[in-house]
């Protein structure tokens, strides 16, 4: 009996070398960088910071950076198999357009702002701003609704942070308000 032609692969198919995307190799060096950052961080952290938590604060940051570190080397074993990522069916976008690269510029300036101002204005006011401003630069025309929707994230996550962890966020301008 002979074997059936889907098995049977031609001596020019077997041939043909597996084409690698070495781009993938970028993604293994900021995973393997990131990870390795969180374990160093969560190794070298003090203790003392709750009496009655018996985890500690560098679990997260350790268990996060190892599945980084083990993601990171699935992949780089996986690139050279020819293993790469597929477009999900349901995409509605042309992965051969160039990239909106004025909204990704807008957006990283908004990140930059808030890194900088976050001190003086706090983050009650930034975070509304950042909020608002992602919300402005990806589409969103109804500018009232965004600031609004801004000011509750972030009054809200300035409280929670304060009184359910423990965490207090800087209070900038409106220090003794808040």
């Amino acid at each position: 009996m002979s074997a059936p032609a889907e098995e049977a692969q031609s001596p020019e198919a077997a041939a043909q070398p597996i084409a690698i995307d070495k781009a993938q190799y970028l993604v293994v060096a900021v995973l393997v960088l990131v990870g390795a950052f969180l374990v160093y961080n969560a190794v070298t952290l003090p203790g003392g910071y709750a009496k009655v938590d018996p985890v500690g604060p560098a679990l997260f940051p350790a268990a996060i950076g190892v599945l980084l570190l083990v993601t990171a080397a699935i992949l780089a074993i996986a690139i050279p198999r020819g293993s790469k990522g597929e477009a999900d069916a349901g995409e509605d976008i042309d992965p051969e357009s160039p990239g909106d690269w004025k909204t990704v510029a807008l957006l990283v300036g908004l990140f930059v702002a808030t890194i900088l101002l976050v001190n003086f204005l706090g983050w009650a006011i930034m975070g509304a701003l950042l909020f608002a401003g992602a919300a402005t630069v990806l589409g969103s025309k109804r500018y009232i609704r965004n600031i609004l929707i801004g000011a509750v994230l972030s009054v809200g996550s300035f409280y929670a942070f304060y009184s359910g962890l423990g965490i207090p966020l800087p209070a900038g301008i409106l220090d003794g308000i808040l």
